[in-house]
């Protein structure tokens, strides 16, 4: 849902930089005309409602959706008066700000209809991102704890103990007091770090990944010259090891076992395509110089922030 909702900012913000312009005009002529009534809960900028991005966990964008329209009814009169202090709203959410069943009927259809259109094709691609991230990220602690999680983070957050420090549009104190803090990277949360206002519930922190260039479609789908020199399972297979991945996320990009996974991601080494360490109890796969450049005929695709690399 956090995916969902932030990217309805980038939708209407030019200068997101490569990645999101590149989505931006490909999803632009199959949006639904429903998507003007998430546009109006959710502006280009600042607060929007903290009841459309869920805290618990959730595991699908059907969960997320029911969780959304379950919000009790105080919860709802309470973000969405929020909400219509700073602009005007459309006179549809007084509706919704009494929970009224036909209102919280209509953005139910609103959202799923947008996330078709606009997540659901390039979620496998978001997803794997985020997935990158969260490796990154939890290997130090493997062998560092939290701290070294933490210190792993990436330059918009700082900790210097005991505070961890974010980059936020605005100045405010968020205390744990025991709560703990549900970290999420997001694909298209833009620069700073973003979390709930409220904070009658777990505390959250959003915060940006690095972005690598975004496709339509399944990561296992490969590049035709190389299916046929290398097959297209194990072609799919070393460009599925985008950044550094488990056996486990290998075999869920590309759509096959794991056993399969690790089979193929043998010969991939053994043909210097591909490295593999172990750490903890799983074992790490990247993509050697050699296996970038086979892969990307002699060049690596530029990222938001390796320009031309």
């Amino acid at each position: 849902m956090w995916e969902t909702m932030l990217s309805l900012h980038s939708l209407r913000q030019q200068n997101g930089g490569l990645v999101p312009a590149q989505w931006r005009r490909s999803v632009g002529p199959k949006l639904p005309r429903s998507t003007g009534l998430l546009t109006a809960l959710v502006p280009s900028k600042g607060y929007f409602p903290d009841f459309l991005t869920p805290a618990t966990p959730l595991y699908d964008a059907d969960e997320g959706l029911d969780a959304v329209l379950s919000t009790p009814r105080a919860r709802l009169r309470r973000d969405l008066t929020l909400l219509a202090g700073g602009q005007r709203l459309p006179p549809w959410t007084r509706s919704l700000a009494e929970g009224d069943g036909d209102a919280l009927a209509l953005l139910g259809r609103a959202i799923e209809a947008y996330h078709e259109a606009a997540i659901a094709p390039y979620w496998e691609r978001i997803r794997a991102q985020v997935d990158h991230e969260r490796l990154r990220v939890s290997t130090p602690m493997l062998s560092g704890g939290t701290e070294a999680l933490l210190s792993a983070l990436p330059p918009c957050l700082r900790w210097r103990r005991p505070v961890l420090e974010a980059d936020y549009p605005v100045d405010r104190d968020l205390r744990l007091g025991g709560r703990g803090l549900l970290l999420i990277p997001s694909f298209f949360c833009r620069r700073t770090s973003i979390t709930l206002l409220h904070q009658d519930r777990t505390p959250v922190l959003v915060y940006p990944v690095q972005h690598r260039l975004l496709d339509e479609g399944p990561a296992a789908q490969g590049r035709p010259s190389l299916a046929k020199l290398l097959g297209p399972t194990r072609a799919a297979v070393l460009e599925a090891a985008e950044g550094s991945c488990t056996t486990g996320e290998l075999a869920r990009r590309v759509g096959i076992l794991v056993s399969s996974a690790s089979q193929h991601a043998t010969v991939l080494r053994n043909a210097g395509l591909l490295t593999s360490k172990r750490v903890g109890n799983t074992v790490v796969h990247s993509r050697t110089p050699l296996g970038s450049q086979l892969l990307y005929r002699g060049t690596v695709p530029p990222t938001l922030t390796e320009p031309g690399r």
